[in-house]
């Protein structure tokens, strides 16, 4: 089978606070699937970073008398270091205040300028005389026409409501508190609205590869109705606009975010001597697409980011996969940082081997639905599976081995039907990865593992010891052949626990294939490959 390529794009998460369980849930399948792929032995991509400018850190900068870019730099190092925590594994992780991103950007920008798809708008915009600027929807402050709260430009901040700007009454500027006027400004806008029918026809070419939420969610976008959308912010801070006359403005941060897949992955394809127009390019047969991230992530990239991409007009392949999460709920309660009810990653970090928090958001993620999550339960599915299927089938087989032989394996008959097995599980398996379906994946894994704990309960190897020692052997190469092929097919989910099973039975580096084993095997430096949590002891405010 000829190498593929493979290009998986996680979301940005904002730099402007800590990583929490719904990142978690809604990236995860990303490092997953890359390092499936990288088993097949595919020519992978995976590629995201920090989405570091726009209002809120702005906003927050001011408040808090620092720089945005000291703001969006501080979250940014820590988000690498929570990834890494996490056992992520991309290619190159990036941000967008980086100075190949904007040369990119600013690039594709003025490409789309040129083939006609961005231009020159006046309309009334709010105005501080005080402060002589024009003012964005989350400078401005005033009271809800809802409620009758006090309200920014853009959300009520009592009810909760989205607001368009005109609508908020008796506004002021939130920096120095005078009333605004309003005044005409310039801004260049996007055409999304003429890409209606390819966007439509996307949506139609893709009813077996997106999602479910992200066609329904895409669909309801366009049923909406597409409007064009400002390209240009009156900013400071971001990406400098590549036309005349906007030097007081900085680039939408909704149009040079989606962009970050291309900029980092030109990079990536840059450092690997390769040519990433052909690598993306919707004529490469071998190339497949992966787009990774939240539920409230989805119009931007089943139809914003492929109009950009058509509006750039350099033939790149359209998102194949959309791999959208659902919402994670916290103990019944949707996560709020107004609420204080949010879970960090690194909270849970704690308390938690990484494996435990890849192998719940893998078994029990937002796939289809919003979920529940709680610490109860998930100590309750660690000590189920981890403890109770997965590490009871590799210790006590071991530790038997151990404690009778010295840890010595006899080479011998492996039975036919497990093996005829294994390879069908990779195969299912495989077929899930493939479209991103994480959680059938992850049960099909454990089917195999509970597979082998009924194996060995079947043959009762600890009275085939004493009885038929023949048969021993046979049950006891059976099962390292089983757990040998375990530690493939847990890798992409449970990279921790892979390797400590390889390190103690001496296995070659992971590939998604069939390990054959041969020989006799010596155990090394047996280990308990989890323990038990007691959510008791764990206290998470």
């Amino acid at each position: 089978m000829a190498k593929r390529d493979i290009l998986i794009g996680g979301a940005w998460p904002y730099a402007n606070y800590f990583l929490h369980v719904g990142h978690l849930a809604a990236l995860l399948p990303g490092d997953i699937l890359a390092k499936y792929f990288r088993g097949m032995g595919d020519n992978v991509m995976y590629v995201s970073g920090s989405d570091c400018h726009g209002t809120p850190i702005t906003e927050r900068a001011r408040k808090e008398n620092v720089t945005p870019e000291s703001i969006a730099t501080f979250y940014h190092n820590e988000f690498v270091k929570t990834f890494n925590a996490l056992g992520f594994e991309y290619d190159k992780y990036s941000a967008t205040m980086n100075k190949e991103h904007h040369e990119y950007v600013q690039a594709q920008f003025k490409r789309m300028y040129d083939n006609g798809y961005i231009y020159e708008k006046e309309e009334e915009q709010d105005y501080c005389e005080k402060c002589q600027t024009f003012l964005s929807d989350r400078e401005i402050e005033g009271t809800c026409p809802h409620c009758g709260g006090k309200s920014a430009g853009d959300q009520c901040e009592e009810c909760g409501d989205s607001l368009d700007s005109s609508e908020v009454i008796d506004k002021h500027c939130k920096r120095c508190g005078s009333k605004t006027i309003m005044k005409n400004n310039k801004h260049l806008y996007f055409k999304l609205l003429v890409f209606k029918d390819q966007l439509q026809k996307l949506i139609d070419d893709n009813k077996t590869t997106w999602r479910k939420n992200a066609l329904g969610e895409a669909q309801k976008y366009i049923d909406m109705g597409l409007v064009d959308r400002a390209a240009t912010r009156q900013l400071e801070w971001g990406i400098k606009v590549p036309v005349p006359g906007y030097d007081d403005k900085r680039i939408y941060v909704w149009i040079e975010a989606v962009l970050g897949y291309m900029s980092v992955g030109y990079e990536v394809a840059k450092q690997r001597g390769i040519d990433f127009d052909q690598f993306m390019s919707n004529d490469n047969p071998n190339l497949k697409t992966y787009y990774v991230h939240g539920k409230d992530n989805i119009p931007f990239h089943t139809t914003i980011f492929p109009a950009l991409i058509l509006a750039i007009k350099n033939n790149y392949r359209l998102p194949d996969y959309i791999v959208s999460s659902a919402y994670v709920n916290l103990n019944q309660e949707k996560m709020s940082k107004s609420k204080g009810n949010l879970i960090t990653v690194n909270e849970l970090l704690k308390y938690f081997d990484s494996d435990t928090l890849r192998f719940y958001f893998a078994f029990k993620g937002p796939e289809t639905n919003d979920i529940n999550c709680s610490i109860e339960d998930i100590v309750t599915t660690h000590n189920k599976f981890l403890v109770g299927m997965l590490g009871n089938f590799v210790n006590r087989n071991l530790s038997f081995i151990n404690k009778k032989f010295a840890g010595l394996i006899k080479e011998a008959k492996i039975d036919e039907e497990i093996q005829n097995k294994t390879k069908e599980s990779y195969k299912t398996i495989g077929n899930y990865f493939e479209k991103g379906e994480i959680r059938n994946a992850t049960n099909s894994i454990i089917e195999y593992i509970n597979l082998a704990n009924k194996y060995y309960d079947s043959r009762e190897p600890w009275l085939q010891v004493k009885e038929n020692m023949e048969e021993f052997n046979n049950t006891t190469y059976t099962c390292l052949y089983m757990m040998a092929n375990m530690a493939n097919m847990i890798q992409p989910i449970l990279p921790n626990a892979s390797k400590k099973i390889k390190k103690m039975l001496n296995l070659e580096e992971y590939k998604w294939e069939e390990e054959i084993i041969k020989g006799d095997y010596k155990i090394e430096n047996l280990e308990i490959i989890y323990e038990k949590y007691d959510d008791k002891e764990i206290n998470i405010d």
